[in-house]
């Protein structure tokens, strides 16, 4: 994924990484992106992604991990950046042991 500038994310990683500060929220950019994709509101959502780009969400939702995104995020997310056809969305990512 592209830098992202942490001014950028810093408004939005109080609200979305609550149990982190915003420094240290805006050191893991994928991480934040992640969860403002997955529980973000309308306007923090659109705010997002007209400030880091559809590419930089493909590439979080590419590398999502277990349980950063609830099934219904997912799909959304799929549709939306047009990663999938309808009926075609992949799996949600689990987590393997070795």
């Amino acid at each position: 994924m592209a830098a992202v500038a942490p001014a950028t994310l810093k408004p939005l990683a109080r609200k979305y990484l609550w149990w982190k500060t915003p420094d240290e929220a805006v050191a893991y950019p994928e991480r934040l992106i992640a969860q403002v994709m997955d529980i973000g509101d309308f306007a923090d959502v659109a705010a997002l992604a007209a400030q880091v780009g559809d590419d930089a969400l493909r590439d979080v939702l590419r590398r999502g991990e277990a349980g950063q995104f609830s099934a219904r995020s997912w799909t959304y997310w799929h549709y939306r950046l047009g990663l999938a056809k309808v009926g075609e969305v992949p799996p949600l990512p689990v987590r393997r042991f070795t």
